[in-house]
């Protein structure tokens, strides 16, 4: 599935149907070069559970715990991760298991110790504006995608995407 989105409001306002649809648990993982907008899709996710504040990557922590209206988001940051093992030490197992969910950038860095998204999505330039490429690794993930693609509709066009899921 691809989707268009044109500008950093619309690539927010997706993030928050994304974050709608996942119903606070699960993995997705978020795929990109640096700038590509991974963190302000993270802000949109964020936004589902009613944060408001300043989202940054956690580059140097790299995971950021957020407890929202009950639930536990986590945004991870595996851009400076020197090796997936790092991820034991700083409770990646534990948070990987939380019943939350998991915002993952960078996730080529944990390759082998990281369990199945369940959405890759994919961020690329597109104009001013961003690609979103998705693709489901999980059978949890396919229903996710099924139910995005009744929001968006099958056009390729994002500008329908406020709409409330």
């Amino acid at each position: 599935m691809q989707v268009q989105l044109p500008d950093e409001h619309t690539q927010v306002a997706f993030g928050e149907i994304l974050g709608r649809l996942f119903q606070g648990r699960g993995r997705l993982y978020l795929h990109g070069e640096l700038g590509a907008g991974k963190t302000t899709l993270t802000r949109g996710v964020l936004r589902a559970y009613g944060y408001k504040g300043a989202v940054k990557s956690p580059t140097y922590t790299l995971v950021e715990p957020y407890e929202l209206d009950g639930r536990r988001v986590y945004h991870l940051d595996l851009y400076r991760l020197g090796d997936p093992e790092e991820l034991e030490f700083i409770g990646g197992r534990d948070v990987l298991a939380d019943d939350a969910l998991c915002v993952v950038e960078w996730p080529s860095r944990g390759a082998g110790w990281l369990p199945p998204a369940d959405v890759d999505l994919t961020l690329d330039a597109a104009g001013a504006g961003r690609r979103a490429r998705l693709a489901s690794a999980t059978s949890r993930g396919e229903a996710l995608l099924e139910e995005l693609a009744a929001v968006c509709g099958s056009r390729e066009d994002a500008a329908g995407l406020e709409g409330d899921v």
